[in-house]
């Protein structure tokens, strides 16, 4: 297999703290930073949350703005090309969780296609959300993430794509491993395979412990994409705490050993089918 692989650096996170992770960024000169490191190491697509300065997870769209304008302009800067993708998972009203999507117009956003209990408290996603959030996607042309953390959050995509809320070619990120959701076994990922739409694209992450088995079945299952960071892992090997740089340097490595190269932006946007801000 010698197809392109995206590589997905996912810096932030609505729950990693510094504490956690010291080089996790918090404002929007440190994820603009860390998007130019990650960039830099092989990462085609920069996936971004966005914090209070105090490190609580937040919604507000000109916090979100700041981190964009400050991400685009730093990789500019530095000659680089990367695919932001901001997040819209969180917590606030529909018009909160979409308000930054409509006022930026990124290239990608997050989309998530239900709710699920995660732990000890509920992450949702009702279809007022899926329907608003698809609907601004089509009009700003902005590629949705549809995220899956459950399998039956393919029925929901199905439907939205029966009702005009989403259109194909989908993109999926798989999220493996999370309390509450799938976990990060080979037989889900057939099973999600299996019942993917037809002409999709798919990329995977494993979180915690399920992060360098997933990394590895999305390489050999033919994956369009892998996703590491802060977000998902915190760990290069036990009690060896990582960095974003360090698990994209990884993840280009281990990409090489299974004969994947890794995809510059452009070639990112061919593969999802984005049309190029250039």
């Amino acid at each position: 297999m010698n197809k392109k692989i995206i590589i997905t650096a996912a810096l932030v996170g609505n729950a990693t703290t510094k504490e956690k992770a010291p080089t996790v960024p918090y404002s929007a000169k440190e994820i603009a930073r860390e998007a130019v490191i990650c960039a830099k190491a092989g990462a085609a697509i920069i996936h971004i949350h966005v914090r209070t300065p105090e490190g609580r997870p937040t919604m507000d769209t000109e916090t979100f703005v700041n981190a964009y304008t400050a991400s685009q302009n730093a990789l500019k800067d530095a000659g680089l090309d990367a695919i932001l993708n901001l997040s819209t998972g969180g917590n606030g009203s529909d018009e909160l969780r979409t308000a930054h999507i409509e006022r930026i117009q990124p290239e990608m956003c997050s989309y998530n296609p239900g709710s699920i209990n995660w732990g000890d408290s509920v992450y949702l996603n009702p279809p007022s959300l899926m329907k608003r959030l698809g609907l601004i996607c089509q009009k700003t042309h902005t590629k949705p993430e549809i995220e899956i953390f459950d399998t039956a959050m393919l029925n929901n995509v199905r439907d939205c794509c029966k009702k005009g809320i989403l259109t194909a070619p989908c993109h999926f990120q798989f999220i493996m491993g999370i309390p509450g959701g799938m976990d990060g076994t080979l037989k889900n990922i057939s099973f999600l395979l299996d019942n993917m739409p037809q002409g999709s694209t798919w990329s995977i992450t494993g979180i915690g412990r399920s992060h360098i088995p997933m990394m590895l079945a999305g390489l050999s299952a033919g994956a369009d994409g892998i996703r590491v960071g802060l977000e998902d892992n915190i760990w290069m090997h036990k009690g060896i705490p990582a960095t974003n740089e360090s698990l994209v340097k990884r993840a280009v490595q281990l990409s090489a050993i299974c004969g994947r190269e890794a995809a510059t932006a452009e070639e990112a946007r061919e593969i999802l089918h984005i049309k190029s801000v250039s």
